[in-house]
């Protein structure tokens, strides 16, 4: 056989959707300035002179991270033996699971604190992260009016909201729709963008992990050990919102390498992204609620 069945990797669209600041993926540390309070606005004002004050304006930060795969070596037998092509398979695999965890690096990285969270309300139905037991909310439609609620009151712009759902959730809300709001919802999807449609003013994409929160309400990273009260989470932003500085992947290759008796391939690349926002308004994260006792499964 001359192919060789591959490992699968999540579509990583999402990135495209917020600000782009690659030109700065060299620098050691990106600054983001805050502008200050406006000035004071008087109806019919009537003492002169007006006090004059100065704006006070803030500055957010963020580090920039550089992300390497181990070396890994193809012996010079594979190469001339194998009937399939292992170099071009080794160097493929390596590159989407370096670009798949970065991407989850950035969905950390843009995770609001639990002032910016709400919960799903449906059903009660398994939970399915890595060793978490027990039951949770299903999402529904109610959540996303809930989410375009509180992104209206934050007068966040219409056009430019999205919503990126993992894969259970995206199957909870499509069952939560009549029929003729799943149609609607998929006459609106636009493919070449990674959108799968459109709902409550938001964008709908999907990948097979987003967010991870612990019961307090903090953010994890899926690398770390996975708990019995973790929380899937869905993340919400307007992609004027949130940054990103994502870099090109440099290989690195030893080839005919002397002492291995075979070629020797490493990749790397730099990557960083936050908030926009030091109130992190435009960005909130739909997570997973407890139901109560005794609610209806299914």
């Amino acid at each position: 056989m001359q192919t060789i069945v591959e490992g699968l990797f999540a579509p990583n669209s999402f990135l495209s959707k917020a600000f782009n600041a690659d030109s700065y993926v060299n620098d050691r540390i990106v600054h983001i300035p805050q502008a200050g309070a406006p000035s004071k606005i008087v109806k019919n004002r009537s003492e002169y002179p007006a006090e004059v004050k100065t704006r006070t304006d803030t500055d957010l930060t963020y580090q920039m991270s550089e992300f390497t795969t181990d070396p890994i070596r193809i012996p010079h037998a594979d190469t001339v033996e194998l009937s399939y092509d292992k170099r071009n398979s080794v160097l493929r695999m390596d590159k989407l699971a370096l670009h798949d965890y970065v991407a989850l690096d950035f969905l950390k990285g843009w995770s609001p604190t639990s002032e910016n969270i709400i919960t799903t309300t449906g059903d009660a139905v398994n939970a399915y992260t890595s060793k978490a037991t027990g039951m949770r909310n299903a999402v529904t439609k109610t959540d996303i009016m809930n989410l375009m609620t509180r992104f209206n009151d934050a007068e966040i712009p219409q056009e430019g909201r999205y919503l990126l759902l993992d894969a259970n959730m995206y199957t909870q809300l499509l069952n939560g729709l009549t029929s003729a709001e799943n149609v609607a919802f998929h006459a609106t999807a636009d493919p070449k963008n990674g959108v799968l449609g459109k709902l409550l003013s938001f964008n709908i994409m999907m990948r097979s992990k987003v967010l991870l929160y612990k019961a307090d309400g903090t953010a994890k990273e899926w690398s770390a050990d996975g708990a019995a009260t973790d929380n899937a989470a869905a993340l919400a932003w307007h992609d004027a919102f949130v940054c990103r500085a994502l870099g090109e992947v440099k290989m690195f290759g030893n080839e005919d390498d002397p002492t291995y008796y075979g070629d020797i391939y490493s990749f790397l690349v730099r990557a960083g992204g936050r908030v926009m926002r030091a109130d992190g308004k435009g960005v909130m994260a739909l997570v997973q609620g407890m139901p109560a006792s005794g609610a209806s499964t299914k």
